[in-house]
């Protein structure tokens, strides 16, 4: 059995729980928590849609708990920093992580790691998947994604492809891009994705596969084209505009987020949260908030959003070596 398939067969273990407690003392804990005010980690500077997200359902979870459910941002190091953070946290469910797709990029996109996530954190709950939207600035004559596709083949490596950094999941979208459709663009990385879209409006750069939330007010008036949303189906919130999987079949890029807790929290608290969580999610208020924040929600049980990580550290895994992508 392969690392890589271990690793999966452990952290689907973990996400569907064990019973490494006595019952009744396993029940007591969960009835009493939290006892203190819950932080929720978002390894990440402040702002952004995922914050926003966060909030929400931190906001959520004090009122049903009757205590802070804070948020604490912990950047650095590509989300490592405080994802370490709350591997090292104490198991008692005070302290959750933001986990979202950095996560399963890092796996392998970082050869050396102090910990590993499919091992050390326990899935709560999926919150929401955010769309990624293939953009192109305006001087790109191509309508379509074939037309973007033959003029690639024909002029190789003369169109830039922005993201906010190497191994960042617009960049290993377009990666994946690249190698289905078999062109070669330049890959110019930026130091976060505000730059890089402000040059792609430029024209610096010629396109990016961006997070629809960031795009979406630019598409609309008309400073970027945008070929194909690069989820799974098409949005209500760009009806028109096609999937990339239309044209190159089984193409799929969509960031996602959600809640983990340190491996070995009593899967009492892990069911009670998933619980609670599933309940604002599924509340028409919270997907209304969500939904103006260009997520679409995941829900479901901890197990679910389980093998949603782990299928998609699988995932990108193969584009990262592939591509053979290193950390800036």
């Amino acid at each position: 059995m392969t690392p890589m398939k271990l690793r999966r067969r452990t952290f689907l273990h973990l996400a569907a729980g064990t019973a490494a407690l006595p019952a009744v003392s396993r029940i007591a804990k969960a009835q009493a928590y939290p006892t203190k005010p819950v932080r929720i980690i978002v390894p990440y500077p402040p702002g952004g849609v995922g914050e926003t997200m966060v909030r929400l359902i931190g906001q959520w979870l004090s009122e049903r708990f009757g205590q802070p459910f804070v948020i604490e941002n912990r950047p650095g190091a590509g989300a490592n920093i405080g994802t370490e953070a709350v591997v090292r946290a104490p198991a008692d469910g005070h302290t959750l992580l933001w986990a979202s797709t950095a996560n399963a990029i890092n796996a392998t996109l970082y050869d050396k790691l102090n910990f590993n996530f499919i091992r050390d954190i326990v899935p709560i709950v999926g919150v929401a998947r955010l769309p990624t939207v293939m953009v192109v600035t305006r001087s790109v004559t191509a309508k379509t994604v074939s037309e973007f596709i033959a003029y690639a083949k024909a002029n190789p490596g003369k169109l830039s492809m922005a993201s906010g950094g190497n191994g960042t999941p617009a960049h290993v979208a377009g990666e994946l891009f690249k190698m289905m459709a078999r062109i070669d663009m330049l890959h110019v990385p930026y130091r976060g994705a505000a730059p890089a879209l402000t040059d792609l409006i430029g024209g610096q750069v010629q396109v990016m596969f961006n997070a629809i939330s960031a795009s979406i007010e630019y598409i609309r008036d008309g400073k970027l084209r945008a070929l194909a949303v690069a989820t799974a189906t098409r949005l209500e919130i760009l009806p028109d505009i096609p999937t990339v999987g239309e044209f190159l079949q089984g193409y799929e890029a969509s960031a996602w987020a959600g809640i983990g807790a340190p491996k070995n929290t009593p899967a009492e608290i892990i069911g009670r949260l998933n619980t609670e969580i599933n309940a604002a999610l599924t509340d028409p208020k919270m997907k209304a908030r969500l939904a103006d924040l260009g997520g679409t929600v995941i829900a479901g049980s901890s197990a679910d959003f389980g093998k949603l990580i782990a299928d998609e550290t699988e995932k990108w895994a193969k584009v990262i070596r592939i591509a053979n992508i290193k950390p800036q």
